[in-house]
């Protein structure tokens, strides 16, 4: 009884170990009946939290529907768990296994690919800034001087010093922990702007105590591809979660949820952000792709 024990416990381990060195994680899914979705507190109407391990959002019911699919992939119902994740700790946690799929605000480019793998780009990104509406800031070439925040781990600081309007414009650099930690300075007067992308930014003051104590401004620093994303080298779940997307795109479904989470009243405040699909965002379903930043820039 005890070697048959023994032998039991060992295959099940080398099953476990077969899929953990492949990065498998549809052959996971069948074999431990687990799944875990990492999601943002704070990702605008992408990805947030409703409190008591709640999270809602356009990207977290997009993984959903993956997630669904895999379900019936694996033959057996899953147990999905909910993984808060931060800028900084989202990669690793994808990379070492924690997380089986992503579904926050990330942007897909050249350097995250060497890392980690991109779903289709479900949404196309507009990084901005925003001020308070009496501040008088009306353009980025007026930050001078100014406490700029970000949360930390992106790249929106990079972008803001890049940008040409932001030429000799000499502001001091301001982090938060995570995006509703970076809103919040804004809000306490400790950052005169925010950059970030801008449905992060609309989603914060769409939910703030009084938002029209802040403005967007109009001057656009990138756009860029944000995806859902996954292990790298796992060819049948990436299969699995483009396919769900390019059939949902097909279908007009995709246009639908973003207008659901985008346009309409969300939860918990029944707040609109108030954020129409983009000409780019409606490209990106058109022709479905997985093309990282660098290369869109090129074209």
């Amino acid at each position: 009884m005890k070697k048959k024990f023994l032998a039991l416990t060992f295959a099940l381990g080398a099953t476990v170990l077969s899929w953990a060195q492949t990065n498998d994680t549809v052959a996971k899914a069948k074999t431990s009946g687990v799944v875990t979705m990492g999601v943002r507190d704070s990702s605008g109407a992408l990805s947030y939290t409703l409190g008591d391990g709640k999270y809602a959002g356009y990207h977290v019911e997009i993984c959903q529907r993956i997630l669904a699919n895999l379900e019936k992939t694996a033959a057996r119902k899953l147990d999905i768990k909910y993984l808060p994740v931060t800028s900084q700790n989202r990669i690793p946690l994808v990379q070492n296994g924690t997380v089986d799929i992503e579904c926050g605000s990330t942007t897909n480019n050249a350097i995250r690919q060497k890392d980690v793998s991109f779903a289709l780009t479900t949404y196309m990104e507009e990084v901005r800034v925003a001020v308070k509406a009496t501040s008088g800031i009306s353009s980025i070439s007026e930050l001078n001087g100014k406490n700029v925040v970000t949360t930390t781990g992106t790249t929106s600081v990079q972008l803001l010093r890049k940008h040409e309007r932001a030429n000799k414009v000499d502001f001091k650099e301001v982090y938060g922990k995570d995006h509703a930690e970076s809103f919040l300075l804004l809000d306490a007067g400790r950052a005169d702007a925010f950059v970030m992308d801008a449905q992060i930014l609309a989603g914060n003051i769409a939910t703030a105590k009084n938002s029209s104590d802040f403005k967007i401004l109009a001057e656009v620093l990138s756009v860029e591809p944000i995806a859902i994303m996954l292990r790298k080298d796992d060819p049948a779940f990436k299969k699995l979660a483009d396919d769900t997307i390019r059939d949902m795109a097909k279908s007009g479904e995709l246009a639908k949820i973003y207008d659901k989470w985008f346009v309409q009243p969300i939860p918990p405040k029944n707040t609109r952000v108030g954020l129409p699909a983009s000409e780019s965002t409606k490209a990106a379903w058109a022709s479905p792709n997985d093309t990282p930043l660098e290369s869109l820039r090129k074209n």
